[in-house]
């Protein structure tokens, strides 16, 4: 299984990611991950890739290798739509992103 899981700092892309490969491990499974901050403590955006399965060599997915993307935030996640078969993407996350920066 390969997931990829995008948004901005604050979100809880790492946290998913945790949770996720806790599960995969309680099934059996070997488990790699992959964490990308980027700008992740300004509000830049931070991708985390799971892999899962038997045998996992390379915590990175290639693209178009995913089985499932995850996006927090729609804006990251239009970024990687054309590029991975199946999503998850939060559409009502616009508002808060225009006034992340006027709570300073």
């Amino acid at each position: 299984m390969n997931i990829v899981i995008v948004g901005v700092g604050g979100q809880g892309s790492l946290l998913t990611s945790q949770i996720l490969g806790a599960l995969f491990i309680k099934k059996g499974l070997e488990v790699k991950v992959n964490e990308v901050h980027g700008m992740s403590q300004r509000g830049g955006n931070v991708v985390t890739m799971v892999r899962a399965g038997e045998q996992v060599y390379s915590p990175l997915v290639s693209p178009g290798k995913a089985d499932l993307l995850i996006g927090l935030v729609s804006i990251e996640a239009f970024l990687f739509v054309r590029k991975w078969k199946s999503c998850f993407v939060n559409t009502d996350d616009l508002a808060g992103i225009s006034q992340a920066g006027t709570n300073v």
